[in-house]
């Protein structure tokens, strides 16, 4: 596909599904009832509504506008928010009933990930390499990615074995955010020790990589304090320190990487 075409389709693909993850949280507000078929449901997922709307849509719709001006953090960080769009939509697809909204959350997980290899297949990864080569925190981004992928797959698995047999008494949200993490691990894993190696791929799908763990655990930490104002409930003090600290982790390397590609802004790749 021509270069012009591609970047036309990759932007109406990343609006679609910015619209559709918008439309679907603004029905979860205002239609609580009628999109969520029980109240746990909606004590797990009408906070998670406000945080798409507050964190999810900005970052895409940012993102989008820089990678279309031609800013190297926005081509890098872009897949990373669309990542964020698609780890929502997997884990409301598993704990939905299955219906037209199944297919709706289905739809966006397949339509946010499939854009976000459209960014990626844009870039020339091995000039993207010498050009971000020892200038951003390849090491301690990678081990931040392989560590947490690593993690949360075993911790995800075996949550999600417990439950099949019998072991584990799960909601419909929670199995559908340990889907979600279980899903997700591999690629933080892969990207990880890609990053680590320093090998050219490490560099494209390692950066959005590392900016979706961060947006996941920045988004966390904004539905901790929403929660109780939301759906009600106490504020679970101990459970936003825990986050704040392995985020932590996260939001450190990424910080660095984010530095490192900005000294490089305005340099062609």
């Amino acid at each position: 596909m021509p270069v012009d075409a591609m970047r036309r389709s990759v932007c109406a693909l990343a609006l679609t599904a910015a619209a559709l993850a918008g439309a679907g949280a603004l029905a979860g507000l205002l239609l609580p009832r009628g999109v969520y078929a029980s109240a746990p449901l909606q004590r797990a997922f009408l906070a998670n509504d406000v945080v798409t709307l507050l964190i999810g849509l900005p970052f895409v719709l940012g993102w989008l506008w820089l990678w279309r001006r031609g800013s190297l953090m926005g081509r890098l960080f872009l897949p990373g928010a669309l990542l964020f769009v698609a780890y929502n939509a997997v884990a409301y697809t598993v704990a939905m009933p299955r219906s037209l909204l199944f297919v709706f959350y289905l739809a966006l997980a397949v339509l946010s990930l499939y854009t976000a290899l459209g960014v990626l297949a844009g870039m020339d990864v091995e000039r993207l390499r010498r050009r971000l080569l020892g200038r951003v925190a390849e090491r301690f981004g990678g081990a931040a990615l392989a560590g947490f992928g690593v993690l949360f797959f075993f911790w995800r698995g075996a949550l999600l074995l417990q439950a099949l047999s019998g072991q584990a008494v799960l909601t419909a949200a929670e199995r559908g955010t340990a889907v979600a993490d279980l899903i997700t691990a591999p690629l933080w894993a892969a990207g990880g020790f890609l990053l680590l190696r320093r090998k050219p791929l490490g560099y494209a799908f390692g950066a959005g990589l590392l900016f979706q763990a961060a947006e996941l655990f920045i988004a966390l930490l904004v539905y901790f304090l929403l929660q109780p104002l939301v759906a009600g409930g106490s504020f679970a003090a101990a459970d936003f320190a825990v986050i704040l600290i392995m985020g932590l982790a996260v939001f450190v390397p990424c910080g660095l990487f984010a530095h490192g590609i900005r000294r490089t802004e305005g340099e062609n790749v």
